[in-house]
């Protein structure tokens, strides 16, 4: 032992641990942790960050023959074409029509759905309902429009020959223009709100259901109840997830529209997405459609920041 200042013996103390040693321990105290993000970080680094790199041929005449190093620059050339194409026009409003119709009609519907399943007391009938819109999501959109097309074929439709031998006029449903976004609309409705409400039912779940016994001794109504406690608890749910969607206005989906598109209906079902395959895929311009990918990503990254910046400046969080 040996005395400090005041003359009292002070008791020997261990050499103060190393901070390589302390770092250490705290990083295998977090392996589970880290062994469970890595497989995610893996995916987005080789399907989302390393792809970015191809970003590079929007601005040359890319030849595979020559590679990246070999193609001539072009500059913004292809960004030039793109928007003094006749084309362009057409795919913008049809494309932000969609992109619309999905905000305000589709992303509500999961919204509702949770709301309602969220009061109903019967716990077996709504565990039925759940599962009943839930099992549309495990389709493909193969399925879907397939289910449509054998319904409303036009000659061989069951619901049209029905129609036909009751004397009544048939619906020309995937062939007439003005039934494609009500369509389109409706089938994503039901084959996605009922899977997306799920994240909405969770946030719900979280709600301490003091708060509504509190209410009710308050002398609140259900709808008192909704509008005061389950919609504030979804506000900051439905605002992340909206400034995310925002993000793929531009993305409308391939494969749906694909789908349901033919010659008829060209007019209102030709978007981003189609018009890259059909110029990128089937006809190899792989230069003019990296950058049509290149614009799309940037109107959308530009909304997202906007949104994000609005959010913050209203009280909410954001997204980042």
């Amino acid at each position: 032992m040996q005395a400090n200042s005041t003359g009292e013996l002070a008791h020997p103390e261990a050499a103060p641990k190393s901070h390589n040693s302390t770092a250490w321990k705290e990083w295998r105290r977090g392996l589970p942790l880290y062994a469970m993000i890595f497989p995610g970080l893996l995916f987005f680094l080789l399907f989302r960050y390393l792809p970015m790199g191809g970003i590079l041929i929007a601005f040359q005449d890319f030849s595979p023959f020559l590679g990246f190093a070999g193609s001539e620059w072009v500059g913004f050339a292809h960004f030039q074409r793109l928007f003094g194409e006749p084309e362009f026009w057409t795919l913008l409003r049809n494309t932000l029509i969609l992109s619309a119709l999905n905000l305000f009609l589709f992303f509500p519907a999961p919204i509702l759905i949770a709301v309602v399943l969220n009061e109903v007391r019967l716990k077996w009938f709504k565990k039925f309902v759940q599962t009943v819109v839930y099992m549309p999501h495990f389709l493909s959109w193969v399925v879907v429009v397939g289910i449509t097309v054998i319904l409303f074929a036009t000659q061989d439709g069951a619901i049209n020959k029905g129609l036909a031998d009751a004397g009544l006029a048939r619906i020309e449903l995937m062939t007439d223009p003005d039934y494609f976004r009500s369509v389109y609309v409706l089938q994503s409705i039901w084959k996605e709100a009922g899977w997306n409400a799920v994240i909405f039912l969770a946030a719900l779940a979280s709600v301490d259901p003091t708060l509504y016994e509190a209410a009710v001794v308050d002398g609140a109504n259900r709808w008192k109840q909704l509008w005061h406690i389950t919609l504030p608890a979804l506000r900051a749910t439905i605002i992340i997830l909206f400034i995310l969607r925002l993000g793929h206005v531009m993305d409308i989906g391939f494969e749906h529209i694909y789908l349901m598109q033919n010659s008829l209906n060209l007019s209102v079902s030709d978007v981003f997405d189609t018009y890259v395959y059909r110029t990128g895929v089937l006809q190899g311009e792989f230069s003019f459609t990296t950058a049509v990918g290149l614009f799309k990503s940037v109107i959308g990254l530009v909304l997202i920041v906007l949104a994000n910046q609005l959010s913050k400046k209203i009280g909410e969080e954001g997204v980042y």
